[in-house]
């Protein structure tokens, strides 16, 4: 890497346009910027499985972009600081999931 590259940038890249997952983990960002939301609200905005939606958090949480409070069914979801300092990056690497769904 050279200096001045954000390292952000790779781990975004991977989550989010370099796995199958992640049109859906970037919908799931896009919402939670929005409204802090827990996993059965975005299951149903998204018509998802839910337990396919936890994965999704799960993954987004490993990586330290949402975190979570309240416990078992109660726990609510939202950008994390990290996320939240970098979403302008997030939005122009996702924009090229966004073109390629309207293309599609």
């Amino acid at each position: 890497m050279t200096s001045g590259t954000n390292p952000l940038k790779y781990i975004f890249g991977w989550l989010f346009l370099g796995t199958r997952g992640g049109p859906t983990r970037a919908k799931i960002i896009k919402m939670l910027k929005d409204t802090p939301q827990n996993a059965n609200q975005i299951a149903n905005s998204l018509n998802l499985d839910y337990r396919t939606v936890r994965h999704h958090l799960d993954v987004l949480q490993k990586n330290r972009l949402i975190v979570s409070t309240g416990d078992k069914y109660s726990v609510t979801y939202f950008l994390s600081p990290l996320m939240e300092a970098n979403y302008k990056l997030f939005e122009e690497i996702v924009e090229k999931i966004w073109e390629k769904e309207k293309k599609g």
